[in-house]
């Protein structure tokens, strides 16, 4: 599965994007949050990737932050919300307000979004307000874009079992402290940062 994309930003609308990455353009829908913090067309843009499979296609999501990913993936795990719908709920409101309209039970300021009823909006309480983080995490500003090492030293982290989050937030501290450009240095700084 596609979870990250990294190349030349081709075109871009409000709810699509197309970044080519190694010669093939990926056709990525995305949310207004998102569109509004792209770069112009034809610089680099880093994106989070959700690949959704149905039986007659394959669709790609993409966030520039690793927080709107996750709260769309937690969205699609509701009853009667698609990936379609999740993209439209994260286009209508901020993502911490929205995580603080679920944990608080405010079914009325859920159902002002686009294309949310009453029931919709109950369920998203009912369901998510468990198992959403606090809302610090997800207000989380735009995060800087990971240089190519970096990247590289998140991925060889999270295939030795490190969860995606703590390698992010390690290599993040390792930041305030001025990263160096060595891939073995800096995979050696989140080890240590990470067995603490």
């Amino acid at each position: 599965m596609i979870a990250h994309l990294r190349g030349k930003l081709l075109a871009k609308h409000p709810n699509q994007v197309i970044v080519e990455t190694a010669g093939v353009g990926y056709d990525v829908t995305i949310s207004v949050p998102t569109f509004s913090d792209l770069p112009e067309v034809g610089a680099e843009v880093a994106l989070h990737i959700h690949t959704h499979v149905r039986e007659d296609a394959i669709a790609l999501y993409g966030f520039l932050r690793p927080s709107e990913k996750i709260l769309f993936e937690k969205l699609i795990t509701v009853s009667g919300i698609g990936p379609k719908l999740a993209i439209t709920i994260l286009s209508g409101m901020a993502a911490d307000e929205m995580v603080g309209a679920i944990r608080g039970n405010d079914v009325a300021r859920l159902t002002r979004i686009p294309g949310i009823g009453k029931k919709t909006a109950e369920r998203m309480v009912l369901e998510l307000r468990d198992k959403l983080p606090e809302t610090a995490p997800i207000t989380a500003t735009a995060v800087a874009p990971m240089s190519a090492v970096e990247e590289d030293v998140l991925s060889a982290l999270v295939n030795l079992g490190y969860q995606r989050a703590a390698a992010e937030k390690a290599l993040a501290s390792l930041g305030k402290n001025g990263p160096s450009t060595s891939f073995d240095h800096l995979f050696r700084a989140a080890l240590a940062q990470l067995s603490k």
